[in-house]
């Protein structure tokens, strides 16, 4: 199918099936906010769960931290947000709409009829290089655009702690979960005596406002990330953190295609080039993923060098170095950054698995997400909901499994009939469907249809959950 239409697929299948709803719907919404509705959350939760037991959890290299949104005002200062977190923005003064000044080319080629008609590149004034399109989906009205010249807009949230609003009690919603994993860097030392090397992980929200937020939940002003610090001996040669940051990039890559079932064929690796490296960063490796829209980041792997502990370390007065436990020599530890974008990722997930079977004038449609991923594990039903007896075993059925904690969650699912049930469970991807029928009430066996295939087994039911658990963690 054509790319833009299994966008709007994507989008109206999030809604209609209770994925993700537009933020603030009853009043007309807010721009660019989304709400995760009850299949969304339980997806999302599995993500950033399957990430936690899989990269703090399971090691014992790295430690979990969850730190306040805000935080003092000096900590951005140090790591250069105040001075450098912007985006340069230029205003159209026919319709006044804001865009930033780095996408103009995509835009253009995009809405121009013919590239003919609008200059190359390399002749575009300067102040207007890399202007995105305003809402106007209009060639003319882009080719007109008469625009003032560029200012450097700071993405930062601005807000106020206490009673008064004036500068001395200025604060900021955080950008990035980044700084404070950096900021208790030594809290974590004293009470968990890691040695190096180790990782400090963090899950959470950052904001961020966006000039041109948009393409549904990839590019929001509210977002999650996942991300490590991960802190290591001070490198004598490049090849000392060269090691650790190819660790880290397989541990990414195994990440994408083990966990999430990503296609490596829409993975592109990108080498930042120096003079597009942020501040903080020697190095930077984005992990790009071909979404309807484009090929865009995903991921993130930067060397951010010995940058943000010096920094905060000069800024506080307080010392903020490893001492080595053999020979009592203090450094400044240096630090590999794999970061995750939870949002990105539940888009990704979302456009690689979204399937449509055509069989003659028939058409289904399914989710192929992993089990461990999926917002149900499976969906138990009576053949006939009009039969007490079926309606009681499969109840039954339900409550065991749903209480049983390698499984949960469980779907009932009593609507319609069988087929309209399969679809319905297809569409949101449970990998499997019980069925309770009159032969379940005899031998005590049940029907399991395979989400992926259809294919359909009997199951004894004293067997099922090992079945279901083989099948699911298999």
């Amino acid at each position: 199918m054509a790319e833009q239409e299994l966008m709007e697929k994507i989008v109206s299948l999030c809604k209609r099936r209770g994925f993700v709803f537009p933020g603030s719907d009853i009043y007309g919404g807010l721009s660019n906010s989304w709400d995760y509705g009850p299949l969304g959350v339980e997806l999302k939760n599995n993500i950033k769960q399957l990430w936690w037991k899989r990269f703090v959890q399971s090691r014992e290299d790295v430690v979990g931290l969850d730190a306040a949104l805000i935080m003092n005002p000096k900590v951005w200062e140090a790591s250069g947000h105040v001075a450098t977190f912007s985006d340069p923005l230029v205003e159209c003064k026919k319709c006044h709409q804001r865009f930033r000044a780095d996408h103009h080319l995509e835009a253009i080629h995009k809405w121009v009829i013919s590239p003919n008609e609008f200059p190359k590149e390399k002749d575009l004034p300067e102040d207007i290089k890399g202007l995105l399109i305003c809402s106007v989906s209009d060639p003319v009205h882009l080719r007109q655009h008469d625009l003032g010249p560029a200012k450097q807009f700071n993405l930062m949230f601005k807000t106020f702690i206490g009673p008064s609003e004036d500068q001395t009690s200025v604060a900021y919603f955080r950008p990035e979960t980044a700084q404070a994993m950096f900021v208790q860097f030594k809290n974590v030392l004293d009470t968990t005596r890691r040695k190096l090397p180790f990782g400090i992980a963090q899950q959470g929200k950052a904001f961020r406002n966006e000039i041109t937020p948009g393409n549904f939940i990839f590019r929001t002003r509210e977002f999650e990330q996942m991300e490590i610090e991960y802190f290591i001996p001070v490198p004598t040669v490049d090849a000392d953190w060269n090691e650790y940051f190819e660790l880290w990039r397989q541990d990414i890559l195994s990440w994408i295609t083990r966990d999430l079932g990503l296609s490596m064929e829409h993975i592109h690796e990108l080498e930042v080039p120096r003079e597009d490296l942020a501040h903080y960063s020697k190095r930077t490796m984005d992990f790009e993923y071909h979404f309807p829209f484009g090929v865009k980041e995903l991921y993130g792997l930067a060397y951010r060098t010995d940058f943000d502990l010096k920094n905060h370390e000069r800024a506080s007065g307080q010392e903020l170095k490893y001492t080595d436990p053999e020979t009592g020599e203090k450094t400044v530890p240096h630090v590999i950054e794999p970061t995750w974008g939870v949002d990105r990722t539940f888009l990704a997930v979302l456009c690689e698995h979204y399937k449509e079977q055509i069989d003659g004038e028939n058409k289904r449609v399914y989710l192929s997400l992993p089990p461990k991923l999926a917002p149900y594990k499976c969906a138990v039903f009576p053949l006939l909901k009009n039969k007490p007896e079926l309606v009681a075993k499969a109840k039954e059925i339900y409550s065991q499994l749903a209480s049983h904690d390698s499984l949960l969650p469980v779907a009932w699912d009593d609507r319609g009939n069988v087929g309209k049930r399969y679809y319905s469970q297809d569409e949101i991807g449970t990998p499997f469907c019980i069925t309770v029928d009159f032969d379940t009430l005899e031998n005590d066996t049940v029907t399991v249809r395979d989400r992926d295939t259809a294919e359909q087994v009997r199951v004894n039911l004293d067997e099922l959950v090992n079945y279901l658990n083989e099948k699911i963690n298999g």
